[in-house]
């Protein structure tokens, strides 16, 4: 009886429905994908970034007379593995050193309302610690050029240190300072291209375009006074500052 019962409710919907649905066909996109990264192959490569900035009497909007310069310098060495063709996962360690020193400057808002600083330093060392998975996507048959997606998850920490002079002028300044201790986390989305220049080797460039963090700070002041700060962000555009230009060793 239950049986009849549902072959006379299949004969209904078979009316009732348009033909279209009953029997719709499976629809292909076509999109041709080749095996661009076998399994089995293993990923290593670095990549270097580095800046540096002078300025002498300097002026930008309310900041005047700013002297001084500044470097940044990044290095973040990689080991992937493809453990399945185009799908690879590793970790990439990074390293960034900052340093800056403000010899003069002043921050001016009014005629009335100004801020003279000098003999301004600070330098910082950050670590971190990423998990990777990177899928592939090749240009059609071509093995040469492709493009790869990458999921990034980052723990990361480091130490900043900032001195300056304060109190008036000659002897009657007096030197201050600043320790920070920092912890971060950081997950997201960094798309990529790769040329290879042989069998083996190839350069990578990539940018970060969606991401989320969360970074504490402990900041202790000439050893006696201490504060915490924390800060969250959401990136949901190109990061223009985020480029990262690399060479990568395919084994």
């Amino acid at each position: 009886m239950i049986k009849a019962t549902r072959i006379i409710a299949l004969m209904i919907l078979a009316v009732l429905l348009p033909a279209g649905v009953m029997a719709q066909e499976h629809f292909k996109r076509d999109i041709e994908q080749i095996s661009f990264i076998p399994k089995g192959q293993w990923i290593t490569g670095v990549s270097v970034g580095y800046s540096h900035s002078d300025q002498n009497n300097y002026q930008f909007f309310i900041f005047e007379n700013l002297s001084g310069d500044a470097y940044t310098f990044r290095v973040t060495p990689m080991l992937l593995y493809a453990f399945k063709d185009n799908l690879a996962a590793g970790m990439k360690f990074g390293y960034t050193r900052s340093k800056g020193n403000l010899d003069d400057g002043s921050f001016i808002l009014d005629s009335e309302t100004s801020f003279d600083a000098d003999h301004l330093d600070g330098i910082s060392h950050n670590y971190y610690a990423i998990g990777v998975l990177r899928n592939y996507i090749s240009f059609g048959n071509n093995r040469r050029f492709g493009l790869f997606n990458e999921l990034q998850l980052e723990l990361g920490g480091g130490q900043t240190r900032y001195s300056n002079y304060t109190g008036g002028q000659g002897d009657n300044r007096h030197l201050t300072g600043t320790f920070e201790s920092n912890f971060s986390f950081n997950i997201g989305l960094t798309p990529g291209f790769v040329m290879f220049l042989n069998n083996y080797s190839a350069i990578e460039v990539n940018i970060g375009v969606l991401g989320f963090g969360y970074k504490h700070t402990k900041a202790t002041t000439d050893q006696v006074q201490v504060s915490k700060r924390n800060s969250r962000h959401a990136n949901f555009k190109i990061n223009l500052f985020s480029v990262q230009f690399g060479m990568a060793f395919y084994i």
